[in-house]
Parts: C-alpha cells; sequence; structure tokens
C-alpha cells in the first residue's frame, strides 16, 4: 500500500519516508515531481502529496491540479497539430511544447504505408525521450516488442479532461483495489465500451453511441471532481445509469 505525505517545492523528502528502501536490493524509482541531488538528497519540484509504493519500489509527488510535465514511459493522449518533413508535431496540454512523433513511429510502417494524420487527429502513445532543454518525442509502439499495444490513431469517441491524479489512479493495474477507482467497472456492466488513458490528464472513451459515451465521461469527471469514495461512485454511476 502506498503512503501519502504532503510536501513543498525545495524540501527534502524525509528518510523516514523511504523506511524499508535503504536495505533493499531493487533500485529506487523517481517519479514526477522529484529530482536527485548527489550525493544522497531527494527533492520536490512541486508541491503536492509524496507518495511512496513500498511494493512497487517508487516514489513520485501527486499534484492533480499542477501542469503535465512529460516524463519518460508515461503514456499520453496528444493532437496533432501540424506535420513536417520527419514528424508529426502533438499538443500534450495547451500549457506543453509540442510533442514530436516521428512519421514510421508506428507498428510495421514504413515510407511507403506511414500513416497520413491531419491536423487534429487523435494518437495513444508513449514518451520516450524528455528533457528541460528538447520537445519530448512520443512512439506509438512498445519499443521493447515493436507491436502497437492498443497505441496509434484513435477514431471516433470523446476525450474528457481529468486531474492528474485521477489519471495515474486509472492507470493503475488494479484500479478498485491500489486507486480506489470503480467508475469503469461498475458501468461495463451494462454498457460496453473501450477507454484510453492518457497520463497527461486526458481519456478517450468509445461506446455505443454518443449518450453512453457522454455518461462515462461524465460519471469519470463526477468522480474526480467531487473525490468520491468506491459507494459514492457506485451511486452515482447507477443514478446516471437510469437516465439513458
Amino acid at each position: 500500500m502506498a503512503v501519502q505525505t504532503v510536501i513543498l517545492p525545495g524540501e527534502d523528502v524525509a528518510s523516514s519516508w523511504l523506511s524499508g528502501q535503504a536495505n533493499s536490493s531493487n533500485t529506487l524509482k523517481l517519479g514526477p515531481g522529484l529530482r536527485h541531488v548527489l550525493p544522497l538528497a531527494i527533492i520536490s519540484t512541486v508541491a503536492g502529496t509524496v507518495v511512496v509504493d513500498q511494493k512497487k519500489k517508487a516514489i513520485w509527488v501527486e499534484n492533480s491540479n499542477g501542469k503535465y510535465v512529460p516524463q519518460t514511459n508515461d503514456v499520453v493522449l496528444a493532437s496533432v497539430h501540424h506535420s513536417s518533413t520527419d514528424f508529426f508535431h502533438c499538443a500534450l496540454t495547451p500549457n506543453t511544447t509540442y510533442a514530436q512523433l516521428p512519421h514510421l513511429a508506428f507498428e510495421g510502417v514504413s515510407k511507403k504505408t506511414r500513416p497520413q494524420l491531419a491536423a487534429g487527429s487523435l494518437v495513444y502513445g508513449k514518451v520516450t525521450s524528455a528533457s528541460k532543454h528538447m520537445d519530448p518525442e512520443i512512439v506509438c509502439f512498445n519499443p521493447a516488442t515493436g507491436k502497437s499495444d492498443g497505441m496509434g490513431e484513435l477514431k471516433g469517441g470523446m476525450v474528457f479532461d481529468i486531474s492528474l491524479g485521477m489519471a495515474r489512479r486509472l492507470l493503475m493495474a488494479k484500479q478498485k483495489e491500489e486507486g480506489g477507482i470503480f467508475v469503469l467497472e461498475e458501468i461495463a456492466e451494462k454498457i460496453p465500451f473501450e477507454v484510453a488513458v492518457g497520463r497527461n490528464g486526458r481519456i478517450w472513451v468509445n461506446s455505443a453511441g454518443v449518450k453512453e459515451t457522454l455518461l462515462i465521461g461524465k460519471a469519470l469527471q463526477e468522480s474526480d471532481k467531487r473525490n468520491l469514495d468506491l459507494e459514492e461512485q457506485k451511486k452515482l454511476v447507477r443514478k446516471l445509469l437510469k437516465s439513458l
């Protein structure tokens, strides 16, 4: 289970929060909002809640209402803004620089078969490079396998904005147990749908019809905004389903 503590920018991560890590043979993984200062200091770069996950040997700062900062290996929803000779230039958020998506960064494509993405096209990809001094780069395949693994152009559906914290929770392997999210599981019993969650605070939802898609988006945004617990999420979903 993850341990959480509030921290401000510039503060050191207390060694007591890392109990059990010092003698561990596994490397501690630093996530968003933290910076390693040699030799041993770990400093917060944003205000938020420090989350320490002992099982995953990971620590990060959760800043739900802050700006998204691209991190390597993040999965993101990106909108194509324009194209150049070798890249699609994609918007991750209104506040970040355009991410570069190579024309050939899709499963099984060549120069002749590369996708022709118009401005406004939506893609689901993974951040492979992120730096203060360079534009982030994303790809639409799993670099380890070469397979798309669900990444690529997303057609149809709708995109909804959610907090960065909600995005992280939805991306957990066990949404209910680890993230306290029950909305999608509850809706899935009544409505078939598919989703793609971006760590940049966006979620794509596609269902049988517009009403169903809007219902799913509203359930997610309401649960996020009101910070509903599991029982409250269940009541919200049942109320929304009655309106269909």
